[in-house]
């Protein structure tokens, strides 16, 4: 990206992204940027992506993530139509304290959904190697919090990959045998949707953004038609297709981070007032099963 991309990329913050799949066509965009419509129908699953709250959070890159989190709810809660779920991929808090994790529990209940889905970060996770996560959020889920489930046809698995971190993320052997066992009854032409908080595509391994053993856990995936991978950490927008698998890297409701190998290290990014206005741009991207690559197109609002 140019340095305007990614100030503009980096002012997306307090937004959430809406994703569609119906009839083997994945559409996802920004709400709050006067792109409001959300597809609808029998069969259409309609996902809200929220990310990187990081509760607790104090710095200038941004003096209120608490206004900045309701903000995205509000956004939510101002689609025309109500989504399915509402998945969080991590750093729900900033530093894992029980009263961090009550505040982003409560505030999202506020969400106008059917289910509110999460995995942790590793801010989630900072003392205690997800404890105090799991007792908040990890109720039905397996091992350090990862789980599975169907809807409207889309079987969606949720996967903790910011716990036992060196560098880069990991997933390790029970959560990778659980992904083999999970699919291995599942007919090849089921849209899958995965969630975790680290991206699992080597992203800028030098700052950590990839997952170690994601090849292995993608494996078990290929034979699938269609596949969309989500996650957080990066604090931005990247977009990324390897045949039937695609990979959307959300943007946060707290702080932006810079642009990869733009500086020594992925440290919050402090912006110009102007630049913080909400709702600079949109981006559109539409992925069809079978086609080489998503479009995306982006358009200033402002």
């Amino acid at each position: 990206m140019t340095r305007r991309q990614l100030l503009r990329h980096g002012a997306w913050f307090g937004s959430a992204v809406v994703l569609t799949v119906g009839g083997g066509e994945i559409v996802s965009h920004l709400v709050g940027s006067g792109h409001q419509q959300t597809a609808t129908g029998p069969g259409t699953l309609s996902i809200v992506q929220l990310s990187d709250s990081h509760l607790g959070f104090r710095g200038a890159a941004n003096t209120d993530v608490t206004g900045s989190f309701s903000r995205a709810i509000e956004r939510v809660n101002s689609l025309d139509s109500r989504p399915d779920f509402v998945v969080h991929t991590g750093d729900l808090t900033h530093l894992a304290t029980p009263a961090q994790f009550d505040q982003v529990k409560q505030m999202m209940t506020g969400l106008r959904t059917g289910q509110v889905h999460t995995v942790p970060g590793e801010h989630d996770a900072i003392d205690d190697a997800g404890q105090k996560y799991r007792s908040a959020f990890g109720a039905g889920s397996r091992g350090d919090g990862w789980y599975s489930f169907d809807a409207k046809g889309v079987h969606v698995i949720a996967l903790v990959n910011s716990l036992n971190l060196k560098k880069l993320g990991h997933l390790g052997a029970d959560q990778l045998d659980f992904v083999r066992k999970d699919v291995a009854g599942l007919s090849s032409d089921t849209p899958i949707v995965v969630f975790s908080h680290i991206p699992l595509f080597a992203l800028y391994p030098a700052w950590g953004w990839g997952t170690d053993d994601a090849v292995l856990a993608l494996s078990y995936l290929r034979r699938f038609a269609s596949v969309t991978c989500l996650n957080g950490h990066v604090h931005q927008l990247f977009t990324k297709t390897e045949g039937n698998v695609t990979f959307h890297s959300a943007t946060t409701t707290a702080y932006p981070l810079p642009h990869p190998g733009d500086g020594p290290a992925p440290a919050p990014v402090t912006l110009p007032a102007g630049r913080l206005r909400q709702a600079l741009g949109i981006r559109d991207v539409t992925y069809k099963r079978g086609s080489g690559s998503p479009v995306v197109r982006d358009r200033d609002l402002a």
